[in-house]
């Protein structure tokens, strides 16, 4: 198989609930230069084991922010592996107004600004689904942008949660200054079985144009594959993440050839 473009990880909860050894052989599998994890994995000596032996980068970590002491935590371990980015939910709105709930988060994180320039780490906030408002406030690609500037952090573009909003074109651009992830998946049009994640190139979002805009802004970090729900179960994950993979490299290939 040929191997993945170099920019392009597969985030581990690809492989939720995967021993350590299976998520292990499943990257090398795979042939990826760049992985991305949870901040729980930081502190797994197999996978810190895998990441030397197989000369792999950690391109970002996941972590949902509660206290300023946490992400600290987080991007000790994270500097301490070489990790890129780490992207946050924010924590949950409670009782607040939107503009509360985000000015309690700048105030909490604000602290921790300094500490990650100074590790090598950047923070960034990811746009989610409001089924998690629960335990996050920034949902649309609009709010996730303006939090990020009002906390001085950057932005993970999740295009699966933004795909259908208006002006998109004008909204990455606004985003792509500050843009330190993009995370890569597909929808099927009438699919209700949640997350209904698909393989790119399976659905109706316009991933191409939207990969050569950021290409063309100058975006120079990578894309990550985040794959989960019944049709990922259905192929197989593993196949479901070599297929991505190949799918998503032929995609830039054909960018980079002016296609």
């Amino acid at each position: 198989m040929p191997e993945p473009d170099e920019r392009l990880s597969v985030h581990s909860v690809t492989f939720s609930g995967s021993r350590t050894d299976e998520l292990c052989s499943h990257w090398e599998s795979i042939g990826l230069r760049r992985l991305s994890l949870i901040d729980t994995q930081l502190s797994d000596p197999a996978v810190v084991r895998t990441l030397s032996r197989q000369g792999v980068s950690v391109e970002s970590v996941f972590h949902l922010f509660d206290t300023a002491d946490g992400l600290r935590r987080v991007i000790e371990a994270a500097a301490g592996v070489g990790a890129r980015v780490v992207y946050m939910l924010t924590g949950g709105r409670e009782d607040r107004t939107w503009q509360d709930a985000a000015d309690r988060f700048c105030e909490a994180v604000r602290p921790c600004v300094g500490d990650a320039r100074e590790a090598g780490v950047a923070l960034a906030i990811e746009n989610a689904s409001g089924l998690y408002a629960d335990i996050h406030i920034a949902h649309s690609l609009r709010d996730t942008v303006e939090l990020a500037e009002r906390a001085d952090l950057g932005v993970c573009i999740d295009v699966f949660h933004c795909w259908t909003e208006a002006h998109l074109p004008a909204l990455v651009d606004r985003a792509l200054p500050r843009t330190e992830l993009i995370q890569l998946s597909d929808y099927v049009l009438g699919d209700r079985a949640l997350p209904a994640r698909a393989v790119p190139g399976d659905g109706s979002i316009p991933i191409e144009p939207l990969v050569a805009q950021v290409l063309a802004g100058g975006y120079p970090h990578g894309f990550d594959l985040e794959l989960i729900g019944p049709r990922i179960e259905r192929e197989g994950r593993l196949e479901a993440a070599t297929r991505a993979c190949l799918t998503v490299s032929a995609m830039l290939s054909h960018i980079a050839e002016g296609g």
